[in-house]
């Protein structure tokens, strides 16, 4: 097998761009050059990365999996250029960082990964709660610095943060739902629909807070905390639900093909961040949190 480290990062600026053109204006490099990269990929691996369609590509069952490698791959060589010729870090200390549900699942793993391996001798302690916690541990002084939806904090007088991943919201199907192929959906077309509703990490809260924002109640069939559930559901057809891009898969356990699709309207964000008491001097082992969270965005 002959993958090039320049093919890892055409493919990662496309499947992060959800097409070809705006993969290829990420990497400053033609179309051209970049279809043909995510071509011998495909021939190399023996395997279907993306599935296209008129207005963009999206990933395959395969190409997540192929993306999760690449990442781990562009990290390694990233964490292995900066180590080059520096001895490993002896700084030691302690920070203590609340997050959420869906922070843990889908945004933590490799941060801390990354953070272990830059700053071995710094002890970690994570809290997971729900946000209101998170934000009275926070105001006390018993956390350094926190990671959750700051979409909606509520002590903002109190606390400072910084928006790291802003989300997009849209609604989920099955393939096989009259809806599918619908150009310019619109809520009003969903309001009849069943809904599956996420009660996970005020995810339902937001939603429900678009869904009556625009005059459209939902009429709700299930509610489950079970991420995996509103995926199976959705899946099989039972179902719809509107959710940000953070939490999607194109697949559920049983291997049903979900899709998403934009809404006419403009919806707002789900807004991931970085929170901590206001007027808060950072002990070292936090501002190095905040660096290597920092070196992540980039």
């Amino acid at each position: 097998m002959n993958i090039t480290f320049r093919q890892i990062r055409y493919f990662i600026a496309v499947a992060e761009a959800r097409s070809v053109s705006g993969g290829s204006s990420a990497v400053g490099i033609s179309q051209s050059a970049v279809t043909d990269a995510i071509r011998t990929l495909e021939l190399e691996t023996g395997v279907t990365l993306f599935h296209r369609h008129a207005k963009g590509v999206t990933l395959t069952r395969e190409g997540h999996q192929f993306l999760r490698h690449a990442r781990s791959i562009i990290g390694a060589i990233s964490d292995m250029a900066g180590g080059v010729g520096r001895e490993e870090d002896q700084t030691e200390g302690r920070v203590r960082i609340g997050v959420t549900p869906v922070v843990t699942g889908y945004f933590l793993s490799d941060l801390l990964s990354r953070f272990r391996k830059l700053f071995p001798k710094i002890e970690i302690q994570l809290v997971e709660d729900k946000r209101s916690y998170i934000e009275h541990l926070l105001v006390n002084g018993e956390l350094d610095l926190a990671l959750l939806m700051v979409s909606n904090l509520e002590e903002r007088s109190a606390i400072d943060h910084e928006v790291l991943l802003r989300s997009e919201c849209r609604a989920w199907l099955a393939p096989s739902h009259p809806l599918s192929d619908v150009d310019g959906l619109a809520l009003a077309d969903l309001e009849n629909e069943p809904v599956v509703a996420l009660q996970l990490d005020e995810l339902e809260g937001l939603i429900d807070g678009i869904w009556g924002k625009f005059d459209h109640p939902p009429r709700v069939a299930w509610r489950t905390s079970s991420m995996e559930g509103v995926r199976s559901l959705v899946g099989t057809g039972a179902g719809i639900t509107l959710l940000p891009d953070l939490v999607y898969r194109p697949w559920s356990l049983d291997g049903d093909r979900i899709i998403a699709k934009r809404t006419r309207e403009s919806l707002p964000t789900v807004d991931i961040g970085i929170a901590w008491r206001r007027l808060t001097r950072h002990s070292e082992a936090a501002s190095l949190f905040m660096e290597t969270v920092h070196q992540l965005r980039k």
